[in-house]
């Protein structure tokens, strides 16, 4: 059944910024993703040898900068063991900010995005100070609120690495007012790991617990854990397929009672990632065989604005506006 559609509180999260047009995590990004419809900048927070939280979607960053065309760099690409992976190239905590201020961010996913690589070159790896300067900026100049949306990403490894990354970001917020409980533009905090969500909880921000669909994750999406996981987070943001999963052809199923379970339980419901070329979108969905071109992407939000969720994270937030819009135009 649908919601009421008198107030649009279905929240646009910009997924790395509007990382379908630009090169993910980069003020261009995060600006184009707010100025065509998002409500949040969502951003992935790792740490630097000189302990800054900069903006890059892993600690290893070869495959979105130009690091490797750097020679001074060369001696520092190596291998490391991260949440139990083994990662080769350069990592973010092996440089001081100003050598990572030398290198330029480049698009992640260059055979599914090649429009985007005509911007490689163009942006430096951002700040968190630099991204809450820009969701100011864009609050005054649009005259809504834009949010922002911080993961701490990986931070049992950043400890390992003598790096927290919850210490920095709560002193930065502080600075900027945004702890509290009425913050200067709306927060979200996010991660995967629970206790850095309850080292958080000083913000007086509202936590957001991320989950995959690993067999390890779905002891916390019963009812019984999501009751466990409202008393240290406000709302979860599960993988998509968590709320409507797919069958062997590729379809979309029936929705799961995710959503309701959660609602139940308290918490608000924010799924990722919705992308709108071929290549991520359901089979059911997609418009031809190539994985670059735009799918059906409007009918699957559709189907989880039904599904009753609070809010998407999106690569393309201005699919995610209109077909918000349309959604909420219609009876």
């Amino acid at each position: 059944m649908r919601r009421n559609k008198q107030e649009p509180s279905i929240k646009i999260i910009s997924h790395r910024g509007a990382s379908g047009h630009r090169p993910e995590h980069t003020l261009g990004s995060y600006e184009l993703g707010a100025r065509v419809g998002g409500d949040f900048i969502e951003i992935d927070l790792v740490a630097t040898k000189d302990h800054r939280l900069v903006a890059r979607h892993e600690p290893e960053i070869g495959g979105t900068t130009d690091v490797a065309d750097h020679p001074e760099f060369a001696d520092r690409r190596t291998t490391k063991v991260i949440d139990g992976e083994e990662h080769t190239g350069w990592f973010t905590e092996d440089f001081t900010l100003d050598e990572l201020k030398t290198l330029r961010a480049t698009e992640r996913i260059p055979a599914i995005r090649p429009d985007n690589t005509a911007h490689d070159g163009e942006y430096e790896i951002p700040t968190l100070e630099e991204i809450i300067g820009l969701a100011e900026r864009l609050t005054a100049e649009l005259g809504r609120p834009i949010g922002i949306y911080p993961e701490t990403k990986h931070p049992e490894y950043h400890v390992s690495v003598g790096l927290d990354l919850e210490p920095p970001l709560i002193e930065v917020l502080r600075a900027h007012g945004l702890a509290g409980p009425k913050p200067a533009v709306p927060v979200f905090l996010q991660s995967f790991e629970a206790e850095s969500l309850k080292k958080l909880a000083e913000t007086e921000l509202p936590l957001v617990f991320l989950t995959g669909t690993e067999e390890h994750w779905q002891r916390h999406l019963t009812p019984e854990g999501l009751a466990e996981v409202a008393t240290f987070a406000h709302a979860i943001g599960p993988n998509k397929d968590s709320i409507i999963g797919r069958d062997a052809d590729g379809n979309l199923t029936e929705p799961t009672t995710l959503v309701d379970d959660a609602h139940a339980a308290g918490l608000l419901v924010h799924p990722y990632t919705f992308r709108s070329e071929n290549h991520f979108l359901p089979a059911d969905l997609r418009s031809g065989d190539d994985p670059t071109s735009y799918g059906g992407f409007a009918a699957e939000y559709e189907l989880f604005f039904d599904a009753g969720v609070d809010g998407v994270f999106s690569d393309h937030s201005r699919h995610a506006f209109l077909a918000r819009e349309i959604y909420m135009q219609e009876g």
